[in-house]
């Protein structure tokens, strides 16, 4: 069992740059700033035209630069101020920081927080906020985090720069504890923050802090924002919640491309592609131009509903009427639509068209579309490439793998497995995982490491029986990826995590309520259609989200069709 959600990951107290030597408060000759960048024409100008001393006329050239997003010519600027030795103030250095952080250019951001702090600037709330903020930016989350934890007042920006930050570079646990202590400490998140913290929702799956914060932000009237409810729509929409991000989207008083994006690829994610391309079809009625994600969501939707004519004009619209060059993910969705409607090879005609040499994803999505359709001679090929492009990848050594033992050349399976090992590829473990009551019980394949484990694996044993007797179900052992024979074999395949999942949840989620879990692979055939069947047994809904999109099972169905 992980420990409940939010779950704080460990907080590094790195300080932040270390000051010059230089005494608080003098001005430090030489300057630690880098060479300032050329400027362009407009800075030249000022440059050139200006011959005063007043500070104040400088902030306002830097302010109005940062504001157009001029940040080169702000940061030369701010340069030119300091060699000029003009007094830099509490109102220069937070456009400056924001500049630098707009410009990626770490080193001239930490010369800026040197000065700031030798110059005793750093005690100002705004240059402090503008601080956590350009670490943010820049990915260097110790040394936000450093000043954030050494402000002694802080105010809904301070907490709302951090908390995006973490956000946007992916630390969402951390970014759900601090929405916590946000909200602990008395502050009420702003819009901003709202957003931030939804987005971490999505990404760790957290459905029910998701609607909590949904709640509180409606209280305060700030679901309407246009970045709020986008937020809200990708939330639920990838916490398998498409009902509830259809709500929000039908009660948005304004929509943008992010908001009619947000919901096609939500509904092509839940298996309702004709509603993905319904949707696109509203979109463009509204005046709303596509954009390169938006066009993702079609084509995925179209792979994954079947629909090939439809996915080829919208793929061949992209560049002709929108001025929208496909990318490798629109090709990869390309490659996965022709690959499952069985024109394999078709798929891999496409790839010697691409202007660019196909990436890894492409030849995962046709390496993909072989192992469904068991066409070892392309898988081969494709697995090949990808061995070049990334030798270390442990995917394309499963996925051949899989090719293989499909059609019981054990041999081969051994072969790929010893080659994967040599090249020090390692295979990330199957892990499937569940909230309950704000906890997460996370599940790998046959492991009892649950302090319920024995009665989780007697409920899969009856889960297998029900559904043998009831349903005449017989395991497909041709996904097992040992030779142990056939009982050997679907006794492997009883213990993938995903089963675990369910029947934990069979155990311990109230009659009525969805079953909800979350798998990090590619749920295997055996276990879509035995766990189609437990739902029918049982009369649940089961909702399962796998590396590819989710499935909402019941009454022995899915919503992808069997087209996954």
């Amino acid at each position: 069992m992980r420990s409940p959600i939010p779950t704080p990951s460990p907080r590094p107290s790195a300080p932040a740059p270390p000051p010059p030597s230089s005494a608080p408060g003098s001005k430090p000759m030489p300057s630690p700033l880098p060479p300032p960048s050329p400027a362009t024409p407009s800075a030249k100008r000022v440059l050139e035209s200006s011959d005063s001393d007043d500070p104040i006329s400088w902030n306002v050239l830097i302010v109005n630069c940062t504001r157009g997003a001029l940040h080169t010519n702000a940061l030369t600027l701010f340069a030119e101020m300091h060699r000029r030795g003009l007094a830099l103030d509490e109102f220069t250095y937070p456009p400056a920081l924001n500049s630098a952080a707009y410009t990626g250019a770490s080193g001239t951001g930490g010369c800026i927080h040197c000065q700031v702090l030798l110059n005793g600037f750093d005690s100002h709330m705004h240059v402090a906020n503008a601080l956590v903020d350009m670490y943010g930016k820049l990915g260097s989350l110790n040394c936000a985090q450093g000043v954030f934890d050494r402000m002694p007042k802080r105010d809904v920006v301070t907490w709302t720069s951090l908390l995006v930050g973490l956000a946007r570079q992916g630390s969402h646990d951390a970014a759900l504890q601090l929405y916590s202590d946000m909200r602990a400490h008395g502050v009420d998140p702003d819009e901003f923050a709202t957003a931030g913290v939804l987005s971490s929702c999505a990404s760790s799956t957290a459905l029910e802090l998701g609607r909590q914060v949904h709640a509180a932000s409606a209280r305060r009237g700030i679901d309407t924002f246009l970045s709020v409810s986008n937020s809200l729509i990708t939330m639920y929409a990838r916490s398998g919640s498409i009902n509830d991000a259809c709500a929000v989207f039908d009660a948005s008083p304004r929509r943008d491309a992010v908001t009619w994006t947000a919901l096609i690829v939500g509904c092509a994610q839940n298996g309702r592609g004709r509603d993905s391309l319904r949707l696109y079809d509203e979109m463009l009625q509204a005046g709303v131009r596509p954009d390169y994600v938006t066009f993702i969501g079609l084509l995925f939707s179209c792979s994954h509903a079947g629909m090939v004519e439809p996915g080829r004009a919208h793929f061949d619209s992209m560049e002709k009427v929108y001025g929208v060059a496909p990318g490798p993910e629109h090709y990869a969705c390309m490659v996965d639509l022709l690959g499952r409607s069985g024109r394999v090879e078709e798929a891999a005609h496409l790839l010697e068209g691409m202007s660019g040499k196909p990436d890894a994803t492409v030849w995962k999505a046709l390496l993909a579309a072989c192992r469904a359709h068991r066409n070892a001679a392309l898988a081969e090929r494709a697995a090949e490439r990808l061995f070049e492009l990334a030798p270390a990848d442990a995917v394309p050594y499963v996925m051949l793998s899989n090719v293989y033992s499909a059609a019981g050349r054990w041999g081969d399976v051994a072969r790929v497995r010893s080659l994967m090992r040599a090249r020090g590829a390692s295979k990330e473990p199957g892990r499937s995982w569940m909230e309950q009551d704000g906890a997460v019980h996370e599940f790998r394949a046959g492991e009892r490491d649950h302090e319920r484990a024995a009665e989780i694996f007697a409920k899969v044993g009856e889960m297998m029986q029900r559904i043998e007797e009831e349903e005449e179900h017989t395991a497909d052992t041709g996904f097992a990826l040992h030779d142990e024979g056939e009982e050997g074999k679907a006794a492997e395949l009883a213990r993938h995590s995903e089963r675990l999942a369910v029947a934990w949840a069979l155990i311990s989620v109230p009659p009525g309520k969805p079953i909800r879990v979350y798998k990090n692979l590619r749920v295997c055939g055996d276990c879509h259609t035995t766990l189609k069947l437990v739902a029918k047994a049982y009369e649940r809904t089961i909702v399962l989200r796998d590396a590819n999109c989710f499935h909402h099972m019941r009454e022995g169905l899915c919503s992808c069709g069997d087209y996954w």
